[in-house]
Order: C-alpha cells, then structure tokens, then sequence
C-alpha cells in the first residue's frame, strides 16, 4: 500500500479486541514466560525470547551512549511486562508505563515492586495506545506494531507522535519477500491458535507516517534471528 498525504483510519476495534483478549487469556501465560527467565520454553520460544532482548538492549545502548536518561519522561506503550520498563527504572528515568492487557500491566507491577521496593518513578496503566495521555520527552513502543495492519498503526502512530515532544523510537516486523514466505507457511509464527494476526508493514510506509506526524528518522537497527524479526527506528521531531 501507499500512504497518501492524509492519514488513514479504520472505525472498526476488531484488532484490539483480538489483542486484549488474546493477552488477558492464552497468551499472557506464553508471553510471560516467553519475556521471563524460566526453561519451560520451547526452541522457537527461546529464539522470540533472544530476539526480542536483542532489540531491547539495542534501544538501551542508544539511550546510554546518550548519556542523558536519568530523569528524562519516557512513555513505554505497551509495556508487555516490563522488559523495556524496569531498565529505564534502574537507569534513573521517570515512566509511564502502559498496555492494552491488564493482565500485563499487573505482571509489569509486580516485576517492578520486587526489584525496586517502591514505584515512585513510574505509573503503570491499562490502555491502548490510542487512550494515552500526557506529554512526554521520548515515546516507546516496542513489539506491538506487529499486531495491527498499516492503516490502523498509521493512526496508532499518529497519536504516540503527538505525546512526544522529542523523540520516538518504534520497531515493527519489516514486510520483505522472505518473511511474507515464511508466514504464509507457518514458520513465522507457528500455530495459528498459539498467538494474534501477524501484520509487517513497509519500512518506506512507516517513514512516510513519521514525516507527517513532523518526525523524521534518526537511528535504525535490524534485529534478527530465526523466528523474530523487528526493525527499531528512532524519529526526532524536526524543529
């Protein structure tokens, strides 16, 4: 598709009602331990495990070669269960932590609570992405983009970009021959009923969406492994 000078919008909800019942049932006991520590995870678990901490430490690398983290407000969207949260915590940032799940957002809380005894550097929230509010100095979100086709993650963007007064830093699956392939046969996301609709989305689409929302691309990075795919694109707002 090509996105055109207008943003596109989808009145229907049916993807995040796939989406928030998907994780507040089957999958968040296979998300939590996929996002845990624990070995009852199987070989393509595993890998999505792998994968997706690789991206989190590539964002977090930017962020410490930055040097400028602590105290800064970051709106982690769609927090999962605190991957990407409880690092920023540790690294003196404020957040707002938020998901669709409950289920998530709970888990997220308790991770926090255990490791930092208090919450005072973060709130934690249960929304979509399109119900956060606030202003912030830098907008995540990491590993969610996927679940939405392009024109609603066109609005879905549209929206993170104006709760971010510097920067923000999205990933998505990246739409290429081979891992369009390897999902129409099953191998990108094994087993139908294990998991939500699997969107990837055209790098040129999302810049494009950025440019509109005032953003353009900073940073990129590709993570890649056998099951998981994610490009991770960091815009700026242009001044």
């Amino acid at each position: 598709m090509t996105v055109s000078n207008r943003l596109p919008s989808e009145s229907a909800n049916d993807e995040k009602t796939v989406v928030r019942d998907y994780f507040n049932a089957t999958g968040f006991d296979r998300w939590r331990r996929i996002y845990g520590t624990t070995d009852n995870v199987n070989k393509v678990q595993m890998d999505i495990r792998v994968g997706h901490q690789q991206t989190v430490d590539s964002l977090l690398e930017w962020f410490d070669a930055d040097g400028n983290l602590k105290g800064m407000t970051v709106c982690d969207a769609g927090c999962g269960v605190g991957s990407l949260t409880l690092p920023l915590l540790e690294r003196g940032a404020q957040v707002a932590a938020s998901d669709i799940s409950e289920k998530m957002v709970g888990e997220a809380r308790d991770r926090a609570q255990n490791q930092f005894g208090n919450l005072n550097n973060v709130t934690f929230s249960v929304q979509d992405l399109e119900a956060i509010t606030g202003k912030y100095n830098t907008v995540v979100c990491l590993d969610v983009l996927i679940h939405y086709p392009t024109e609603k993650a066109a609005s879905m963007i549209a929206h993170l970009a104006s709760l971010s007064e510097e920067r923000l830093i999205l990933s998505f699956a990246p739409k290429t021959v081979l891992l369009s392939l390897l999902k129409k046969i099953g191998e990108f996301f094994p087993g139908p009923s294990k998991t939500t609709r699997a969107y990837q989305h055209k790098e040129a689409d999302i810049i494009q969406i950025l440019e509109f929302c005032g953003f353009e691309a900073e940073r990129k990075t590709l993570t890649s492994t056998r099951f998981y795919y994610s490009r991770m694109i960091e815009a700026v707002r242009r001044k």
